[in-house]
C-alpha cells in the first residue's frame, strides 16, 4: 500500500477539520471534493476574484448529501485579518491555495499582486499560528526558480525572479520559514509546475494553456504559441497535486519547514502539447484534422524550460505521481469537452 493510501485510510478512520483558501478555484475545488469524499470536515474561503460558484456546484453534485454537509463556505477576502482569524478557528490543517496568479497580470499590476500574495499570505500565516493549526501547506510556485539555468530544478537552487509574481511567491517561502523558526509553526510550501485538469478556467487573458487551447480547438479558433514552440514544461495533473497537499499536511514534523516540487519529473514542449491535444480532440471534432497553431513573440517574464526533480517529495513525503501528461490529458479531456463545447 502506498503512503497516500495509508494516509487516506487514517483520515477516514480519524477525520480532521481542514481549511482551504481559494476553495472556489481550480485546485481548491478539487481539494475540497477529495477531502469531502474522505469524510473530512472542510471550511472554505473565497472572494470569487478568480474562483467560480460553478466549481462549488460541481463538487456538490459529485459528493453525497452527508459529505456536502461537512462543508462550510465563507465568502471573504484574505486581505482582511479578522476574516482570516474567523475561518482558521478550530482548524487542524490549512491548505492555502488563494493567490492572484499569472505572470502577465503581475507585470501589469504588481501592487494588486503584492496585496493578495504577500499581505494576504501573511494574514493567513498569523491567523493560522494564532489558531494553533497543526500544519500550514501553501501553494508556492516553480516561478521561484527564475533565471537559474539548471535542469532538473532542485529545491535548494534558485535564480533571480523574472516577474513580480515570482517575487511574491518567493517572499511566501521566506515568511513561512521565519514563522517556523520564530514561532515553531509548521509550514510546507509546494512549488507547483504547470498544474492542469478538470475545472481549470479556460476564460480570460490569463487562462492556463491547456484549457484555453482545448476551448479554442473545439471552437475552431486560432491557437497561439508564444515563441517557437520548443519551450517546455513539466505538466502535472491535478490528482498528483491533491496527493501532495494531503501528504504534506499529514506528513512527519521533520518534513516541515521545507518546499517541495509538485510535478512528474518529465517535460513536454508546446509543439508536442498542441499535437497531443489535437489528436485527442480530432475524433469528435473533424475540423481539427491537419490543424496548425500560429506562432507569435515569446511572452515577457516566462522561462524557456522547466523540469522538476521530485526525489525530495518522494523520499520525505512518500509522493508517487499517478498520472503523467498523456494519462492526465486523456482523463481530463472528457470533462473539458463536456464543459467547454
Amino acid at each position: 500500500m502506498s503512503r497516500f493510501e495509508e494516509v487516506k485510510k487514517e483520515l477516514r478512520d480519524n477525520p480532521k477539520t481542514w481549511l482551504i483558501t481559494g476553495v472556489a478555484g481550480f485546485i481548491g475545488s478539487n481539494l475540497l471534493e477529495s477531502l469531502l469524499l474522505l469524510g473530512q470536515t472542510v471550511k472554505g474561503l473565497d472572494n470569487f476574484s478568480t474562483g467560480h460558484q460553478h466549481n462549488l456546484d460541481h463538487v456538490k453534485n459529485s459528493v453525497s448529501t452527508e459529505q456536502w454537509d461537512g462543508f462550510t463556505f465563507f465568502k471573504g477576502d484574505m486581505r482582511d485579518l479578522d476574516t482570516c482569524h474567523q475561518v482558521c478557528s478550530g482548524v487542524d490543517y490549512v491548505l492555502h491555495e488563494a493567490a492572484l496568479g499569472s505572470v502577465p497580470r503581475s507585470l501589469e499590476d504588481p501592487i494588486l499582486t503584492n496585496q493578495n500574495n504577500i499581505d494576504g499570505f501573511l494574514n493567513m500565516l498569523v491567523a493560522s499560528r494564532d489558531a494553533n493549526v497543526k500544519r500550514f501547506v501553501y501553494a508556492a510556485s516553480s516561478s521561484t526558480y527564475g533565471d537559474h539555468p539548471g535542469l532538473p530544478k532542485v529545491e535548494d537552487k534558485i535564480g533571480n525572479p523574472l516577474s513580480p509574481y515570482a517575487v511574491t511567491k518567493y517572499v511566501n517561502e521566506l515568511y513561512a520559514s521565519v514563522f517556523t523558526r520564530c514561532y515553531d509553526f509548521k509550514c510546507i510550501g509546494l512549488r507547483y509546475f504547470n498544474i492542469f485538469g478538470r475545472r481549470q478556467d479556460p476564460e480570460g487573458a490569463y487562462a492556463a494553456v491547456i484549457p484555453k487551447w482545448v476551448k479554442d480547438m473545439i471552437n475552431n479558433e486560432t491557437v497561439f504559441i508564444n515563441g517557437t514552440g520548443e519551450t517546455s514544461r513539466d505538466f502535472c495533473y491535478i490528482d498528483n497535486t491533491i496527493q501532495m497537499n494531503i501528504l504534506a499536511a499529514t506528513g512527519p514534523d521533520d518534513a516541515a519547514d521545507e518546499v517541495y516540487n509538485v510535478a512528474v519529473g518529465d517535460r513536454t514542449n508546446l509543439n508536442e502539447l498542441y499535437e497531443s491535444i489535437r489528436a485527442l480532440l480530432e475524433p469528435k471534432f473533424p475540423h481539427l484534422k491537419g490543424a496548425q497553431p500560429e506562432y507569435r513573440d515569446f511572452r515577457a517574464g516566462d522561462v524557456l524550460h522547466s523540469l522538476a526533480d521530485i526525489s525530495k517529495a518522494q523520499e520525505k513525503l512518500g509522493y508517487e505521481p499517478t498520472h503523467r501528461i498523456g494519462e492526465g490529458l486523456k482523463e481530463a479531456m472528457d470533462w473539458y469537452v463536456e464543459d467547454l463545447s
